[in-house]
């Protein structure tokens, strides 16, 4: 299980499943998503149709988003996590528009857009 604090400490939530990492949001199961507190204090913006940003309305800290596309899934921000993550990254994706320094040294195969049928893994905990 993770588990995490917005800065002020008003949100916190838990993960009871695994992370699909990417860059600094990792996917997760809707059903394993929680948040244990703060629910109140979370406040929403639709950047597009269909698709919301949540943030504590005290500190401003990101916390999750949303897809009406995708609804069996949220995108956490993984800077919430308290918890030591241990899934890893299974690709390089959006290589195309990397920064000129990073040079993605990781033996992982490399994608123009996301990588093809991606998906949440099996729990192996």
């Amino acid at each position: 299980m993770y588990s995490g604090k917005c800065l002020c400490g008003a949100v916190a939530i838990s993960v009871n499943g695994v992370i699909t990492a990417y860059a600094t949001n990792g996917f997760v199961n809707r059903a394993d998503f929680v948040i244990e507190k703060g629910q109140t204090v979370l406040s929403a913006f639709s950047f597009k149709p269909g698709r919301t940003r949540y943030f504590c309305q005290y500190c401003g800290s990101p916390v999750y988003s949303s897809n009406e596309q995708d609804k069996a899934r949220v995108r956490v921000r993984l800077g919430i996590f308290d918890s030591a993550i241990i899934e890893r990254p299974m690709s390089h994706n959006f290589v195309d528009s990397k920064a000129n320094w990073e040079d993605l040294t990781a033996d992982l195969p490399h994608y123009s857009t996301f990588e093809p049928n991606r998906a949440i893994p099996k729990p192996s905990r």
